[in-house]
């Protein structure tokens, strides 16, 4: 995957849990995806809210702090549960797709009876709001934030 430089910050759709990090937030979730390692919240709850904010602060940009990033998470689970962190296989990037929205966006768009995204939409996105709205629009995730995203982003 290619390294884009994304600045820290967190959504207001994740208010709700972003202050005590119950959840894992959208620009960790990129950054795990960048490294290609698996966090479960399992795992994710047997850490410190000192260490979860670390994860989103750290930088994940270029090839060097994604390895440091990698290494740094790796021995964070490791330390905290006894096992090693779960590899990711290969991240299909559809928020890198930039010639279409992506199905998936458009099938959650008319599940929730939102206008579906038009292509000149999608491109004023930045990256991560194109990786929130992939990760949102796929199955074991909240459904309520997609409506919530959608218009957060000015979209919906």
């Amino acid at each position: 995957m290619n390294a884009i430089a994304i600045d820290t910050y967190f959504f207001r759709f994740e208010s709700d849990f972003v202050d005590t990090f119950r959840c894992i937030p959208m620009i960790v979730r990129y950054k795990l995806d960048t490294c290609g390692i698996k966090l479960k919240l399992p795992e994710w709850v047997k850490l410190s809210v000192e260490e979860k904010e670390q994860l989103a602060y750290l930088p994940c940009h270029s090839e060097a702090e994604i390895a440091a990033y990698r290494k740094y998470l790796q021995d964070l689970v490791l330390r905290r549960t006894g096992h090693e962190a779960s590899q990711l296989p290969p991240v299909e990037a559809a928020w890198e797709v930039l010639h279409e929205v992506p199905d998936e966006v458009q099938q959650k768009a008319v599940e929730w009876e939102c206008a579906p995204l038009t292509l000149e939409q999608w491109l004023r996105l930045d990256t991560l709001h194109r990786f929130a709205l992939v990760k949102l629009s796929r199955s074991g995730h909240e459904g309520k934030n997609f409506p919530r995203a959608l218009r957060e982003f000015g979209v919906g």
